[in-house]
């Protein structure tokens, strides 16, 4: 029996748009003085009710754009940025024999760069993400962006009108038993604007123990993964023949999870909270020995075939 019961999806494709490149001592324990790539990654779920969903979307040319001038500039000379348009998450997923309207949402991890440049690529989607997450960087301009890995040019110029969010805040709903509310952030109506996800108990043995049923149906889990940036959201997923756990930036590679191999201190700086990434990061080991079947999902881990 698989552990986590989860109603399946018709199809995940673990795809990447782009990479770039960092020193791979600063992101694991014992890493060399080498450069190594990161790929962005992205996930497109094919639903059996909601069609196509993205989870991220990776770099896209508009990053590159948005990075050409100081202090923007900055985010690539840190992370030096290696993309190629046949390589965003609209090309790819026309090679798949969709088109960009085809994708009715995306569901944003968090709101670092190399996760939501592609955004604009898809005018009919819908957003789904943690309030946490968009409040601690919505009215971040210039070099305070920056710092916080945000930039703002990369949302629609729509995006707060086709938004939804979610949030995390369950000690009230696991006292009352009560569905989670999603808060519109704005007062102009939203496709789904009437839709309540419902609080999804995980099994006991699970370190996440409660999350986010996103569409009512048992089939997208989402998690609260504090630590790398505010807010950032982790999704349970599968199909037929696995069980996924998408973990965005809570880990960079599954080398690290399984050999418990944190970042060095020094890739703090870029964290919005050390503590809670430790937390959240012991976390991830724990689901990985209780749970071996699932395969966990880093954003950047080159292990993960795509």
């Amino acid at each position: 029996m698989r552990p986590f019961q989860l109603s399946p999806i018709q199809h995940l494709h673990l795809l990447n748009a782009g990479y770039c490149t960092h020193r791979e001592w600063v992101t694991i324990r014992g890493g060399t003085f080498r450069s190594v790539r990161f790929p962005a990654g992205f996930a497109c779920i094919e639903h059996p009710t909601k069609g196509l969903v993205l989870f991220d979307t990776g770099y896209s040319e508009r990053f590159l754009v948005e990075t050409s001038s100081y202090p923007a500039s900055l985010y690539r000379y840190l992370t030096p940025v290696y993309f190629s348009e046949s390589e965003s998450a609209l090309a790819q997923l026309q090679r798949l024999g969709y088109d960009a309207r085809d994708v009715a949402i995306i569901i944003i991890s968090h709101f670092h760069g190399d996760h939501i440049s592609g955004l604009r690529d898809f005018p009919r989607a819908q957003f789904i993400y943690a309030a946490e997450a968009y409040d601690k960087v919505r009215d971040l301009e210039g070099l305070a962006a920056v710092r916080a890995g945000y930039l703002p040019k990369l949302l629609p110029d729509d995006f707060q009108e086709r938004s939804i969010a979610v949030t995390f805040n369950l000690s009230s709903a696991v006292q009352t038993g009560h569905p989670l509310t999603i808060s519109a952030l704005s007062q102009r109506s939203t496709p789904n604007r009437s839709y309540w996800p419902m609080l999804a108990a995980l099994p006991m043995e699970s370190p996440f123990t409660s999350g986010i049923d996103l569409f009512g149906d048992g089939s997208l889990i989402a998690v609260d993964l504090p630590g790398h940036a505010d807010g950032q959201i982790g999704l349970f997923l599968s199909t037929n023949q696995q069980d996924y756990f998408l973990c965005a930036d809570a880990a960079w590679s599954s080398k690290a999870i399984r050999h418990n191999l944190p970042p060095h201190l020094l890739a703090g700086v870029i964290m919005s909270n050390r503590r809670h990434y430790q937390d959240t990061f012991h976390k991830l080991i724990q689901l990985n020995q209780r749970f071996p079947s699932i395969t966990i999902v880093p954003s950047h881990c080159n292990e993960i075939p795509r």
